[in-house]
């Protein structure tokens, strides 16, 4: 066999394994459940993860937001505080009127992962979900 032969199949070969390693965390998603997707600008939203190229969709989707019960006027809320509530909202409430989907950047995710079905925020969703 050539020499060229061999080193463009060996190329095709590495080429192949790269692709399919870089994109196997993508396999790994729960279709029947709901992620976590924490951003690198510090944002957390749950929902429904697809990917697509460079993006991922985002659907059914959540984040918290913190409240805080008894705030004073210029008072910080620490993630401490007792006053401090978390909210679950559903996206599209917004004052903008989004629709349920997100399109995030993969490399503006730090990380993502499956959530259990018994876990307080899949339990807070199927709570705002049933009638």
């Amino acid at each position: 066999m050539d020499i060229r032969k061999i080193f463009f199949s060996v190329l095709l070969v590495g080429a192949v394994v790269c692709y399919f390693y870089g994109q196997n965390i993508w396999f790994k998603i729960n279709a029947e459940g709901y992620q976590a997707v924490f951003l690198d600008n510090g944002q957390v939203y749950f929902g429904k993860i697809s990917a697509s190229g460079r993006f991922i969709k985002l659907t059914d989707v959540y984040y918290l937001q913190a409240t805080d019960l008894l705030q004073q006027a210029g008072s910080k809320i620490s993630s401490s505080d007792p006053n401090q509530k978390l909210q679950l909202i559903k996206l599209g409430s917004e004052l903008h009127g989004p629709t349920d989907a997100m399109y995030i950047e993969k490399d503006k995710i730090l990380f993502w992962e499956n959530m259990k079905d018994n876990g307080k925020v899949v339990e807070a969703i199927k709570k705002y979900k049933s009638p």
